[in-house]
């Protein structure tokens, strides 16, 4: 009896995701040789600091602080990148698509600002790039956009993709608390990094948004190209006035595309979704997407975003791929195929302009509570043709104060922006306006 083939894993990064990798994958490694008909060994792993203790034990031979050394290693068949960031991420992927290897990698900024660059290596040396693990944790999107539905295109793709905000606002609702003291008790939780600004400013979930983007309409799309808004500014009250109206509050990645015109928008924005939605219901730290498809219509995926177990999830279903792409067997064609997504992007696609971004809007503004405010804050929003549809107002502290609150009728991006600088300049407005948008999403 001929013996099983040997594939040999290399891990760069033994942080809290390559830990789970490691942990998992021991775990499961006799059902998995099992069923792919090899035997895999974890070879070798990077750190940083050799002596520091890790919850997974590791013998000390397979460790190194050389990352590099892993990815040109010739004993090792498939590299894990986890290490984050994207300078020796970056050099790390590079080296070892450059000696052929397959890459299996969690590093979503890692692929929205050096994906085209990644893409042209592998094509280049003949490696593969296998990235399941870079958006929305555990919940499988990027194999469902590339297996499941590709049959169809994708008219609206929309959801939480951020584990940290959507814990942050579900507390803000439930306690009834201010933003800052719930972002103090994610960071005791573990639920929020030191430095939070990636997380609650969007930038995270802006580099998800492109690499979905990309997969969704092979267009890239960068951060700086996007309408990237954070939760900071959020209160409670708004939590109230949104219910008033029959609303939850999300921070929701959004990638809408008109065949008709062949234009791409991708935003990230809190957004007010009607109470009934299933997304508006997801809570915590859960993810939700929800993906339109003009042949199979609207499918929804909901599972952990991010932590250890479910990321290390993804990770391990790539590698499985990974091994039907070292074996070269039955599923290896299709499998190289959706490693490496098509070289050009979509003939004609562009980027919608504002004026064609379209949607409701709710409009919070602290004012003077005086005669004759509401009229001249109808009237400067008249300018550009902003259409108010309902109006909630409710005196605050101090004495002379009072929150306005506004819902608009359909209008866009660049009307709502030239409205809020002509509401701004009112001496009858006291503070900056807080514009959210309204998801009206039809399903």
């Amino acid at each position: 009896m001929n013996p099983l083939p040997l594939i040999r894993i290399g891990v760069c990064g033994l942080g809290t995701v390559g830990q789970g990798v490691w942990k998992h994958l021991t775990r499961v490694r006799p059902d998995l040789e099992l069923r792919l008909g090899v035997k895999l060994e974890l070879t070798r792993a990077s750190v940083r600091d050799l002596r520091k203790r890790r919850a997974v034990r590791v013998p000390g031979k397979k460790l190194t602080t050389d990352s590099l050394s892993i990815a040109t290693d010739p004993n090792i068949d498939i590299v894990c990148e986890l290490i984050g960031g994207t300078t020796v991420a970056r050099e790390v992927t590079l080296a070892a698509l450059a000696a052929g290897k397959i890459v299996v990698s969690a590093n979503k900024a890692l692929i929205c600002q050096h994906g085209a660059e990644i893409f042209a290596a592998a094509r280049r040396h003949g490696g593969h790039f296998l990235f399941e693990a870079s958006v929305a944790g555990g919940i499988p999107i990027i194999k469902a956009l590339r297996e499941g539905l590709v049959a169809n295109r994708f008219p609206l793709i929309y959801g939480i993709l951020n584990g940290t905000c959507n814990y942050i606002l579900t507390q803000m609702e439930e306690q009834d608390a201010p933003y800052a003291s719930v972002l103090g008790e994610a960071k005791q939780l573990g639920y929020a990094e030191a430095d939070e600004s990636l997380d609650v400013e969007g930038w995270d979930t802006a580099h998800k948004a492109a690499v979905l983007a990309f997969l969704a309409h092979h267009t890239w799309v960068a951060p700086e190209q996007m309408i990237v808004e954070g939760i900071d500014r959020i209160t409670p009250d708004d939590f109230k006035h949104a219910a008033a109206l029959g609303y939850g509050i999300k921070l929701l990645a959004v990638i809408a595309r008109d065949f008709t015109t062949d234009e791409l928008s991708v935003r990230v924005h809190p957004t007010l979704l009607p109470e009934s939605h299933v997304v508006a219901k997801v809570s915590g730290v859960f993810n939700a997407v929800s993906v339109r498809g003009d042949v199979a219509g609207t499918t929804l995926y909901i599972g952990r975003g991010a932590g250890q177990d479910a990321t290390a999830s993804a990770v391990i279903s790539d590698l499985v791929d990974a091994v039907a792409l070292w074996k070269n067997d039955r599923r290896a064609f299709i499998t190289a195929r959706k490693a490496l997504p098509p070289e050009r992007p979509a003939r004609g696609c562009r980027l919608a302009p504002a004026e064609h971004i379209r949607c409701r809007y709710y409009l919070r503004l602290t004012v003077r509570d005086e005669p004759g405010v509401l009229a001249q804050i109808a009237t400067a929003m008249a300018v550009r043709q902003v259409s108010i549809a309902s109006v909630i107002q409710r005196a605050q502290e101090p004495a002379g104060v009072a929150s306005l609150v506004l819902t608009t009728h359909q209008s866009d991006e660049r009307a709502m922006r030239a409205t809020l600088v002509r509401l701004g300049r009112l001496r009858c407005v006291l503070e900056r306006p807080l514009l959210l948008r309204i998801g009206d999403f039809g399903d």
